[in-house]
């Protein structure tokens, strides 16, 4: 009886947790490329400077993910009413900084692979 109650209460929590977690909106490098052909569009780079140095998109805006006030200098900077696409090296602090922006009301766009994809690709 307690393993039954034991393995309701996991399933619970783990479809509990399933449903409230939001999936994060991507595009890869690709569609991004056809993008930046057709429109000015917000391109957030959240590479340290070290890494744009060695080369970027063209039109981004630059804010190191890795910065202490790196949410406040996004939310000073970026257009609310418009789609913000952010990038990094190859795909994870863009994650973590496209979750905080979605967070404070953006709408976000994950860059898949990153500038490392764009390098390839281009």
């Amino acid at each position: 009886m307690i393993k039954n109650i034991l393995c309701l209460f996991l399933m619970g929590f783990f479809f509990i947790n399933c449903n409230a977690q939001e999936t994060v909106k991507t595009i890869s490098t690709k569609e991004l490329k056809v993008l930046l052909s057709k429109e000015k569009i917000q391109l957030l780079d959240v590479r340290t400077p070290i890494e744009t140095k060695l080369g970027a998109i063209d039109s981004a805006l630059f804010i190191n993910y890795f910065n202490n006030d790196f949410t406040e200098q996004a939310v000073n900077k970026l257009d609310k009413e418009k789609p913000i696409y952010v990038y990094c090296r190859s795909g994870k602090r863009s994650a973590k900084a496209t979750k905080l922006l979605k967070e404070k009301g953006f709408d976000v766009y994950d860059v898949l692979g990153g500038y490392n994809q764009w390098k390839k690709e281009n």
